[in-house]
């Protein structure tokens, strides 16, 4: 056979698998708006209407693992609390993971939906009692890992491997995906050969995907800073140490963090949340405290912030002339995650299947423009599994142009009581591009 021969031959066979690839496509998306028809809009209204918050999302929970297993899937309850885990074995191959967050907010509805929550929930962390809303789009992601299932299992014939998919609990609270793993996630049901995961985007056009190289999401801690005073009367401050003047030292030297020990390109955030001391106009406190929330894209900024933030806080103690055992103690709090570093091959890789089945005006790469975090990491970062974690369209598009050009109402951001995106195309989107992309990395040899 002649080199020209050979080459014109792989060209048309190259063509040929795009030609069924985009065949494969359309029945795919056919099916796809059919079962939502059928039931996936009644199981999102369901969800959405009935939120749970973190750690407490029992009912959700048990719905999810009735539905998986309808689909044939082996299910696992009570992983790491309310966690749960379906396996499909089907052949021999990689074992690949798709993830779903399940938690709402403690947050009242205003959206004006007709299936909008009218649910309140003690909350099992607080103790207290909330209004919930599904006002981050996780009744998005576990619609589409519900219709994920039926996709998966009616094309067995089309993939070989272990499909695992997680119903995650409490992402809000960046607790859920940590849990899981002590309760000894990747040995009960083995490490993952990939990791997938989205999330709903209000602010990107619905239909179409959003997949970035590294870091879509960021990394966040949790930190508090305990500023000692020596209390005094208000009209007396030179017979105390004052922690409000002190911690308001603190505060402005943070800023310089960023702006000058980053370099220019360097993504970091620090920004402080809250700060409390005091009971009266005219008495001096003993103690202040400030909380903050720290950004950051990769651990080497992480522990120049963090390290910068505790050199900062205990020498403006110094500087005030508080004694060594009263300098301002810095804690950072559990409620951290490491950044959501997605593994850049395969981002190229499922990009091009994406868009080669979706179309390329369907399918973006833009960067991030927020320092968003949350818990994904937990699963892929110790041990490392190449990941990735993309976004999902959630407003109509005219929608959009409309808020941009003031002749529309603006579209809510996440965590609003006004937050709503548009189930059917969100939905439908998020199962189709989750099943190209296991279809991919995991082909029948």
């Amino acid at each position: 056979m002649t080199k020209n021969k050979l080459v014109r031959l792989i060209s048309l066979s190259a063509i040929g698998s795009l030609f069924a690839l985009s065949v494969s496509a359309d029945n795919l998306m056919q099916s796809i708006e059919d079962d939502y028809s059928n039931r996936l809009g009644d199981i999102f209204a369901d969800f959405h209407a009935n939120p749970e918050l973190s750690t407490g999302e029992f009912r959700t929970a048990k719905i999810l693992a009735s539905l998986l297993r309808e689909s044939g899937f082996e299910v696992t309850e009570g992983v790491g609390g309310t966690g749960i885990v379906a396996l499909m074995e089907n052949g021999p191959g990689p074992l690949v993971m798709m993830r779903a967050d399940m938690d709402g907010l403690p947050l009242e509805e205003k959206s004006g939906l007709p299936y909008a929550s009218k649910v309140t929930q003690l909350d099992p962390v607080t103790g207290k009692v909330f209004p919930v809303m599904h006002a981050c789009g996780h009744d998005v992601h576990i619609t589409s890992l519900v219709g994920t299932a039926k996709q998966m299992a009616e094309r067995r014939d089309s993939w070989s491997g272990r499909l695992m998919l997680i119903g995650q609990p409490a992402e809000e609270r960046v607790l859920g995906a940590k849990i899981m793993m002590q309760d000894n996630l990747w040995k009960r049901f083995g490490k993952p050969d990939y990791a997938l995961a989205f999330h709903v985007a209000a602010g990107l056009p619905a239909g179409n995907i959003n997949v970035q190289e590294g870091a879509p999401m960021a990394g966040a801690d949790t930190v508090d800073i305990i500023v000692h005073g020596i209390g005094a009367h208000g009209a007396s401050p030179h017979a105390g140490k004052d922690p409000v003047l002190l911690g308001s030292q603190i505060v402005v030297g943070l800023q310089a963090l960023v702006a000058r020990e980053l370099p220019p390109r360097e993504a970091g955030v620090v920004t402080v949340g809250a700060f409390h001391s005091g009971t009266k106009h005219n008495i001096i406190s003993d103690r202040a405290e400030l909380q903050l929330t720290v950004r950051n894209t990769n651990l080497k900024t992480r522990d120049k912030l963090l390290s910068g933030i505790e050199r900062i806080a205990t020498n403006m103690g110094r500087v005030a002339g508080l004694p060594e055992d009263k300098l301002p103690e810095v804690i950072v709090l559990d409620e951290s995650t490491p950044p959501t570093i997605n593994n850049d091959p395969l981002v190229r890789r499922l990009k091009a299947v994406w868009q080669n089945a979706m179309g390329e005006d369907r399918v973006t790469g833009y960067s991030s423009q927020g320092m968003g975090a949350e818990d994904f990491p937990f699963f892929t970062t110790e041990p490392a599994i190449p990941s990735v974690y993309f976004s999902v369209g959630g407003t109509h598009i005219s929608d959009i142009e409309a808020a941009a050009d003031g002749t529309g109402p603006a579209v809510h951001s996440h965590h609003s009581p006004l937050f709503k995106i548009e189930p059917q195309p969100s939905v439908t989107t998020g199962i189709q591009a989750t099943v190209l992309a296991l279809m991919d990395l995991m082909p029948v040899n």
